[in-house]
């Protein structure tokens, strides 16, 4: 699997406020802090269920194209991605586990990722974390790689986020390039003020638990 952008690909990496990555860091490690006995709870479920591992790992395209590998706790069944391909999830999907789908619907499963905003991989608002590797079914009905799509490169030219106004505002099955089109919505419009709302939205979704539904979130 190639983990690198060809060098006829460059990005073009956009600056964003210091005072964005002050709220991340901060609002991080509160929430490490605070989750770690709900994170004791779900490591604990998740064994019980069937003795497989704890976390799930991927590698993820990063900021400027410098791929990650993203933790977050394991809501599928330990080898769906060898014995399924990388693809995203459907609403009615045998891989996902019964602790899996608690987690998935309240967005427990990315308590996890508040390491990697510590560590810069990731901001709480941005892109989604596309996988590397992952295919999807385009307008057409072809199969393709997230990375033949257009637009692809310039979702890399911040931190992907954690949250972002494609996973707030728009049906989790919309297709790609619904979901691209938020996505640099963002990256135009991006200000300290968009995503102190967006991560308020966010935790009304968690609280709601409704980030899995295919339908509007609010």
């Amino acid at each position: 699997m190639n983990t690198e952008l060809p060098a006829a690909m460059p990005v073009v990496v956009v600056k964003q406020p210091f005072l964005k990555r002050l709220i991340d860091v901060t609002i991080a490690t509160i929430g490490l802090v605070l989750s770690s006995p709900l994170s004791l709870l779900i490591s604990i479920a998740i064994k019980a269920e069937d003795g497989g591992p704890i976390f799930y790992s991927q590698k993820r395209w990063g900021r400027g194209g410098r791929p990650f590998r993203l933790l977050k706790f394991r809501t599928m069944h330990e080898f769906s991605d060898r014995d399924h391909g990388i693809k995203g999830a459907t609403e009615i999907d045998d891989r996902i586990t019964r602790v899996g789908r608690l987690l998935r619907a309240t967005g427990m499963d990315e308590i996890p990722q508040f390491i990697h905003i510590l560590k810069g991989d990731m901001s709480f608002v941005g892109p989604r974390a596309l996988a590397i590797g992952e295919v999807l079914t385009d307008e057409s009905g072809e199969v393709t790689a997230y990375e033949k799509i257009p637009g692809f490169l310039e979702r890399l030219a911040v931190r992907p986020g954690l949250t972002g106004m494609a996973a707030i505002y728009i049906p989790r099955d919309s297709p790609p390039l619904e979901k691209l089109e938020y996505d640099l919505r963002y990256i135009e419009d991006q200000s300290v003020w968009l995503d102190i709302k967006l991560i308020a939205l966010s935790l009304w979704i968690s609280v709601r638990g409704n980030w899995e539904t295919r339908q509007s979130k609010f």
